[in-house]
């Protein structure tokens, strides 16, 4: 019975140490395609730009016009820029994405924004697949303030344009 016992431990033991190997693989290398700015040219802004043209109004000579979409079409223009910025936050983490450490508050600070972008985004799914105009005004205007703050600790302005 010992000896069942004994084998049966080391046999499970042998197991687990087999399950451990996709842990110790390192994961592939990404290949980078674009830099910072052209992944937030190419990327990042019109996915945002998605978001905020399906929220909120504007106001004209007419009246107040709202800029919630009105067809399934609309709302899921809207929903597939939210899940791009969404995936966008992780794609920030890249490492040839990263910025330099003398770049800026840091990386902590570029992850918590990257992941705080993720965050909200999530939230503009949540409310796009309510078809709720005015909660995606409102994550909208958040959106707005996590590009903000990160651009105004990160961005440099390219070749003395403002």
């Amino acid at each position: 019975m010992r000896r069942t016992i004994g084998l049966s431990a080391a046999a499970l033991a042998i197991a687990l140490a087999g399950c451990d190997r996709r842990a110790e693989s390192a994961a592939p290398a990404p290949q980078p395609v674009g830099d910072l700015l052209e992944t937030m040219n190419w990327v990042l802004d019109p996915a945002a730009d998605a978001i905020w043209d399906g929220a909120g109004f504007v106001i004209t000579a007419a009246g107040e016009e709202s800029l919630a979409p009105t067809a399934e079409e609309g709302w899921a223009a809207v929903r597939h820029g939210a899940a791009v910025v969404a995936e966008g936050g992780n794609l920030l983490l890249m490492p040839h994405l990263l910025p330099a450490a003398d770049e800026g508050p840091g990386i902590d600070a570029w992850v918590e924004y990257a992941r705080g972008m993720t965050r909200i985004a999530e939230q503009a799914l949540a409310a796009v697949d309510a078809q709720d105009a005015e909660a995606l005004f409102e994550v909208g205007g958040h959106l707005y303030n996590v590009c903000l703050a990160c651009h105004q600790a990160y961005a440099r302005p390219e070749d003395g344009d403002p």
